[in-house]
Formats: C-alpha cells, structure tokens, sequence
C-alpha cells in the first residue's frame, strides 16, 4: 500500500486552498526554502508541523519525504510539489505527472560505482554480481538492459539488493561487488574507495504537477506560483551588468554582452559615450568583465537580482 497523506484535521482550513508539497529534510529542503521565501510565499511552520497555510496567497505547504511527493502530485492528492528527477523515476510516476520548471538545484548523478583498487573496471565486469542502491526500480532495469545484452541465463543475472542508506559503506563492508547511488560532487565517494563506471542519469529538482489535475479552478494560481519561481530561478542564473563605452565600440561591446533580447542603451551628456545595461549569466560574467575591460568599457558595475519576470 503506498503512503496516505492524513489531512483530515485541517480539512476546514485547506478547503479550497492550492496544496504545494516540499520536501521535509534532505538535500533539497533547505533550497526549497529559500525558492518559497524568493517567490514571497510567507508561512510559518509552527512547531514542525507538516502542513501549515500560507499568509498572503490561498496555499497550504505540505511537507513530505521527497520519495512521496510523486506519487501525491501524480494521484491528485496535492497539486503542486517539488522533488528531484530521479526521484520521479524511481517512484515509476512519470506518466503522472508533468514537469513543469527546472528549478537549477539539487544536481547529481545516478551512477554505477566500484572499489577503484578492485578487478572490476566496467558494467559488464559487474554484470551478475551483488549491487546495493538505494534506488531499486532504476538499478534493476538498467541491469536488465545490461544482463539481455550479455545474454546472461537466469540464474546468472544480476543481483540488486536495497539499502536504505550509507550506500557508500557496502562494498568494503562485503555486501556488495558495486552501488548504484546518487553522485554530487564525488567526495563521499573517493572516500570510500570508489569510482564511477557508469552513469545511469542526471537529475536535478523539478517543480511538478499532475498530468490529470483534479482542481482546475486552482490552475490560474498554479501558473501565478510558477510564475514567480521561475523567476527566482532565472534571478539566480543572471546578473545585471552596467558599463560605460564610447560609441565606436559599442558594436563590440554589446557582442561579449548581448543580453537575452537586447542591451538597454542610453546616451551620456559626454559626447560619444553610451551607458550600457544588459543581463548576462552569472557563470559567464567574469569572463565577460575581462573582455570589457580590453575593449575599453568603463564603471563596469554588477548588481544581483532577486527576482525577475523573463
């Protein structure tokens, strides 16, 4: 039986209100967070309470385990959620549920990893040997796919074994020959003697809806909701850059800088000056001071955005 989510003493107060699932702890809580006080969705949850409403719109935040918001989204229970990729595969709730905003957090890798000083070198080295994940559904079907290829007999096929945590320990515990597990930056990994011979897929949290929504009179707050975290999204993602150039270089300039329609341009009472305004992405805006600077902009200025309708 899967999970129940048990409302029924706040049913009064949730009634026609919009229900946003969020992960309660976990890596993508804490983001979670900060993206519900970017898109000024204000609550306050009152002694660790798992569901409280919202002040200023018509929302109730439910806070579940990641692993149960797919399956909530996808069956109608709550109409909004946020959780990661992976997650949504492994919950086998694709077909339910809509994809509605990558929201540019949480990025891992599923992947297949060994004892780097041991014999195995690739996934069919692994092949028919003991693997231990925390991620039953998709380690079974890629090793399905792998064990056909292999023309591997039944009784030959690959084993996969659950673990609910500490995935890293199992192979030099002895309980596994390889893992499969989620891989963010690697280190928990090296520390354990492991690398990665395969990887299964990239993930990353994603703000989910239902494919068959039960309350369409909620849709036009849906669209507001994700409205402004998109916005949060996109905000993060860009900078404003300010600079001053002369006019014969400006060509140049608005070419390292070409903003996501076009740069904004007024005139400075310095004849053949312009004042540039244009937003360029945070990861590239270094390089992009650099190339300034050589073409002979001036007061280059960067200013952080909060929020923002792109």
């Amino acid at each position: 039986m899967g999970p129940q989510l048990n409302l029924a003493a706040d049913a009064d107060a949730l009634d026609g209100r919009l229900l946003f699932a969020i992960p309660k702890k976990g890596r993508l809580h804490d983001k979670c967070l900060e993206l519900l006080a970017g898109a000024d969705i204000q609550f306050r949850r009152h002694h660790r309470l798992d569901v409280c409403l919202v002040k200023n719109h018509n929302i109730a935040l439910v806070f579940l385990p990641a692993a149960d918001i797919p399956s909530f989204v996808g069956k109608g229970n709550v109409d909004l959620g946020i959780t990661g990729q992976d997650v949504i595969l492994e919950a086998q709730m694709d077909k339910h549920v809509t994809e509605v905003l990558k929201l540019g957090f949480g990025k891992c890798a599923l992947q297949v990893q060994v004892p780097e000083a041991g014999p195995i070198k690739s996934v069919d080295d692994l092949a028919g040997k003991r693997v231990v994940t925390s991620f039953e559904v998709l380690a079974a079907q890629y090793f399905k796919d792998v064990d056909a290829r292999l023309q591997r007999a039944d009784s030959q096929q690959t084993r996969i074994e659950y673990v609910g945590g500490s995935v890293e320990a199992a192979c030099s515990l002895g309980l596994a020959d390889g893992i499969v597990d989620l891989v963010e930056s690697g280190d928990t990994m090296r520390a354990a003697g492991l690398h990665a011979i395969a990887t299964l897929l990239q993930t990353e949290a994603v703000l989910i809806k239902s494919s068959t929504p039960k309350h369409l009179t909620l849709e036009p707050l849906i669209k507001v909701i994700t409205s402004r975290i998109a916005g949060v999204v996109a905000a993060g993602r860009y900078v404003v850059c300010e600079y001053n150039i002369h006019r014969k270089d400006l060509a140049e300039a608005t070419s390292v800088t070409p903003g996501r329609r076009a740069a904004t341009i007024s005139p400075l009472d310095e004849e053949g000056w312009v004042a540039v305004s244009v937003m360029v992405e945070k990861s590239k805006i270094a390089d992009a001071m650099d190339e300034l600077v050589k073409i002979g902009a001036q007061d280059i200025m960067i200013f952080n955005l909060d929020n923002c309708r792109v």
